[in-house]
């Protein structure tokens, strides 16, 4: 599909969706139908996972007062983890990458400050997390893509954050995790504020190969 094709935003064309699905950091406070949450949920369930053992779980988060108390290590995590780690990767001269940057930077503050604020999270978990088995969180991520995509569907905006992790033993507590579970994921879901997609990608003949390294896949 040519990039400057228009979207249609009702598509539900697999491929259509994929293309389009970027990463949705700025979300409007409207309520989120819980039929659709539903859906996406139920979408969750559909994905592969290690000996079908199914140990994930999903908890919803609508409570204002526990997604204010998770924003604050989110925010942490931002201002003692990331931001200096962004800073220092950051292009040192001025042009397009760096222009660039200040964007992706500033959607990714936007989110960090308005974290509390959109209306539905899904906490993408797992049981015995702690284990070795490819089984347990390996096996959250492939419901997470599920997830991502019902989203984008159905015309919400998401994103896959796992920044929280920095202080998981704390924001696990403030989402009342039992013992024997992990988070591995927290989507904020809503509707977007601006459009979707499509996404920027390196080329596939700079990324995928043909029976070894020296071969780019024929494109």
């Amino acid at each position: 599909m040519a990039t400057d094709q228009a979207i249609d935003l009702s598509s539900t064309d697999l491929f259509d969706i994929q293309r389009t699905m970027r990463a949705m950091r700025r979300l409007k406070p409207d309520p989120v139908p819980d039929a659709l949450i539903t859906e996406i949920l139920e979408a969750a369930t559909c994905a592969p996972n290690g000996g079908n053992s199914q140990k994930w779980r999903f908890l919803v988060v609508k409570d204002p007062v526990v997604k204010k108390k998770v924003q604050h290590y989110y925010k942490r995590a931002y201002d003692e983890v990331q931001k200096p780690r962004h800073d220092a990767y950051a292009p040192k001269e001025p042009g397009p990458a760096l222009d660039q940057h200040h964007r992706n930077e500033a959607s990714i503050e936007y989110l960090t400050d308005h974290f509390h604020e959109a209306p539905v999270w899904i906490v993408a978990c797992a049981a015995d997390a702690n284990s070795d088995s490819a089984a347990t969180g390996a096996s959250v991520f492939p419901a997470v893509q599920n997830m991502l995509l019902a989203a984008r569907a159905l015309g919400l905006g998401a994103t896959l954050t796992a920044r929280h992790v920095a202080f998981r033993e704390e924001v696990e507590k403030l989402l009342g995790l039992p013992k024997n579970f992990h988070s591995f994921a927290i989507l904020p879901i809503g509707y977007p504020i601006g459009k979707f997609g499509p996404t920027r990608r390196a080329p596939l003949n700079e990324i995928a190969f043909l029976n070894n390294f020296d071969t780019p896949w024929p494109t």
